[in-house]
């Protein structure tokens, strides 16, 4: 039992219950990274037992925002993950329509400027000529497809930025709705 005015007693365990904590964070954290599944303020602050205002402090928030990244460069979200709100899947329908009717649109304008240039040049290149430039064309083709390739993995990192954002803004919100409301009570 704590004899009264000796605080060091109390300050100490509740440093000790603070480290505890944080300790508790970092295991949820790793093991969720582990697991692959999205990491989340919330959802770190849900498997360790906390409050997500502990995930935002100095000291965790930097631990989690470092495994959102590595999360974010290494792997697509995975089919565990909470399904995407039917706002969310229009939005992004609606995205990938409009990208897609673009991409229809360049690749048909390039396909044009294309066969303009190849029937200009196998009219003035000789027979040699045309397997060196054939070589050259696949070569750019296949340029052209690892392009495609990279701005579509940037385009999927963004998509699941943006899904993690949205959850965090949600978290935040609540937690701030559950502050005002704590306020007012008093």
């Amino acid at each position: 039992m704590n004899p009264r005015g000796n605080p060091a007693s109390l300050a100490e365990a509740r440093r000790r219950h603070s480290l505890d904590k944080r300790a508790r964070v970092l295991t949820a954290l790793a093991t969720l990274e582990k697991q692959g599944k999205p990491l989340t303020f919330a959802a770190v602050a849900r498997a360790a037992r906390v409050s997500t205002w502990l995930t935002y402090a100095p000291g965790v928030r930097e631990h989690i925002e470092a495994a959102q990244l590595r999360q974010a460069h290494s792997a697509p979200p995975s089919a565990t993950a909470t399904p995407p709100s039917p706002l969310s899947l229009r939005t992004e329908l609606e995205t990938a329509r409009q990208e897609i009717k673009e991409l229809r649109s360049e690749r048909d304008r390039l396909q044009t400027a294309l066969r303009h240039q190849l029937g200009q040049h196998l009219d003035a290149i000789h027979a040699p000529d045309l397997a060196t430039r054939a070589d050259e064309l696949t070569a750019l083709n296949h340029d052209l497809t690892r392009q495609l390739q990279e701005a579509s993995a940037e385009n999927a990192t963004s998509r699941a930025r943006i899904n993690t954002l949205e959850e965090d803004l949600t978290a935040a919100r609540t937690s701030l709705r559950r502050m005002i409301r704590d306020e007012n009570l008093r």
